[in-house]
C-alpha cells in the first residue's frame, strides 16, 4: 500500500510539474511568438488588382507591452493596402501613447475599424482558465477606457468607424464595401436594424460606378456570433472578418481550441473557413489576436497573430 502511495504522490508531483512548465512556458514563451498568418481569398472580378488587407485584432496592448508595440509597427514596413480592425485594441486605461506609437506607421493607410468591450471598459481580475467552462457572461466591466482617445486616433490614422455602420472605399481600381456590426457578446451588435440603414447607405451611394466593376461587399465584427455571421451573409458578405476568440488561447496540441468564448463551433476558432446560410456562404477569417487580458496573460499551442489577407480575382482561384 505504501508503494502505491508513493506512486500515486509521484505521479500526481509529476502532473503538477509538468503543469507548472506549460503554464510558465505560455506566459513567458508562447504569448510573444508573434506571427504573421497569410491567406488569399478570389472574391474580386476577375482581372482586378490584388489587394492586400492587415487584420489586426485584440491587442488588449498595456503601456509595458515594448514588444507587442514593435512587432506591431513594424507591420508597416511592408504597407498593406488596407487595415481591417476587429476590436478590443486596448488593454490598460493607460495604453493610449504605446497605441498610438504602434499604430502611427500604418497612418495614412485607408482602414475600417469595430469595437469591442475592452476598448470602452478595462478588464477585470478573473481566473485565468476559468473561461474554459464556457463563453465568459454579459456582465458590468471594469472602469471606463478613453474611449473618445480611441477613436480621435483613428480619425487621426485615417480609418472609418463603421460599428454597426457602413462605407465604401475604391482601393486599387475595386470597390469594396465594408459592413460592420458591434460587438454581439456585449450585445452591442444591430442585428435587426441591419437591413434597414444598409438599404438607405446602398441608396446614397453614387452612381458614377454603374456599368463599371461591381462591388465586394465585406463584413466586419467583433465577436462572431453565429446571429451576426447569418445577417452578414444574408446581405452579401463574401469575406468576414472578426476577433474575439483569440484561437482559443489555451489549446491542445492536436486537438486545438477547447473554447471560442461565443456561440462560434471550436474548429473555426482561428482561421479562414468558410461560413454558410441559407443558399449562400462567405468565406470567414478568425484572427487568434495579438494580445490577452492583463489578468490572463497565457497563450499555450496558440501563437498570437495578425493576418495579410490578399484579395484577388476570382479567375484565380483559392489559395
Amino acid at each position: 500500500m505504501r508503494a502505491s502511495g508513493n506512486t500515486l504522490s509521484r505521479a500526481l508531483w509529476g502532473m503538477g510539474a509538468l503543469s507548472a512548465l506549460a503554464f510558465a512556458y505560455g506566459v513567458v514563451v508562447e504569448r510573444g511568438r508573434y506571427q504573421l498568418r497569410v491567406e488569399q481569398v478570389p472574391i474580386l472580378d476577375a482581372g482586378s488588382e490584388p489587394i492586400r488587407i492587415l487584420h489586426l485584432s485584440d491587442l488588449h496592448l498595456a503601456p509595458w507591452q515594448k514588444n507587442a508595440v514593435s512587432w506591431i509597427r513594424a507591420l508597416g514596413d511592408n504597407p498593406p493596402d488596407l487595415v481591417v480592425g476587429t476590436g478590443d485594441f486596448f488593454g490598460h486605461p493607460s495604453a493610449l501613447p504605446q497605441l498610438k506609437e504602434a499604430l502611427l506607421p500604418l497612418k495614412g493607410i485607408p482602414g475600417v475599424v469595430v469595437h469591442g468591450s475592452n476598448d470602452r471598459f478595462g478588464p477585470r481580475v478573473v481566473n485565468p482558465f476559468g473561461y474554459l467552462a464556457g463563453p465568459s457572461a454579459r456582465v458590468d466591466h471594469g472602469i471606463p477606457l478613453d474611449f473618445d482617445g480611441l477613436t480621435a486616433l483613428y480619425d487621426e490614422l485615417g480609418w472609418h468607424d463603421i460599428d454597426n455602420g457602413v462605407v465604401s472605399l475604391t482601393i486599387r481600381g475595386s470597390e469594396l464595401e465594408f459592413v460592420g456590426l458591434g460587438d454581439a457578446h456585449a450585445g452591442a451588435d444591430h442585428t435587426d436594424s441591419l437591413p434597414t440603414w444598409l438599404e438607405a447607405a446602398r441608396e446614397q451611394r453614387s452612381d458614377d460606378t454603374a456599368g463599371a466593376r461591381s462591388t465586394t461587399t465585406i463584413g466586419v465584427t467583433h465577436a462572431p456570433y453565429r446571429r451576426v455571421l447569418d445577417a452578414l451573409v444574408t446581405h452579401g458578405s463574401e469575406l468576414i472578418f472578426a476577433g474575439h476568440t483569440h484561437g482559443g488561447q489555451v489549446c491542445v496540441p492536436g486537438i486545438g481550441a477547447l473554447t471560442t468564448n461565443c456561440d462560434l463551433p471550436l474548429s473555426r476558432a482561428r482561421g479562414l473557413t468558410m461560413w454558410p446560410h441559407g443558399n449562400r456562404a462567405s468565406y470567414l477569417n478568425v484572427s487568434a489576436g495579438i494580445g490577452t487580458s492583463i489578468f490572463a496573460p497565457v497563450r499555450f499551442a496558440c501563437p498570437p497573430e495578425a493576418v495579410l489577407v490578399t484579395l484577388v480575382g476570382d479567375d484565380i482561384g483559392y489559395a
